[in-house]
């Protein structure tokens, strides 16, 4: 079943589908410039001890994003 949701509510290990970017400008183009795009597949794979930030595996990279900057991408979990 698909839950459409914030990047920062996907467990590790699962997998969410980017919808959408819920931000314009810098903001915008920095997520463009990593490969998040519309249809991408994210998978979280590390959280840090605090909680913040998470790291996501993007296209074969890893990437950290803080929590407010992944509550900007919205995927739904596959």
């Amino acid at each position: 079943m698909e839950k459409r949701k914030v990047l920062s509510k996907v467990e590790i290990g699962n997998l969410g589908k980017v919808l959408d970017i819920n931000c314009e400008g810098d903001d915008r183009r920095r997520f463009l410039d990593l490969g998040v795009v519309k249809g991408t597949k994210i998978k979280p794979v590390l959280i840090s001890p605090l909680g913040d930030p998470r790291a996501y595996e993007i296209r074969g990279s890893i990437i950290a994003f803080r929590k407010e900057d992944a509550d900007k991408i919205e995927v739904f979990e596959v």
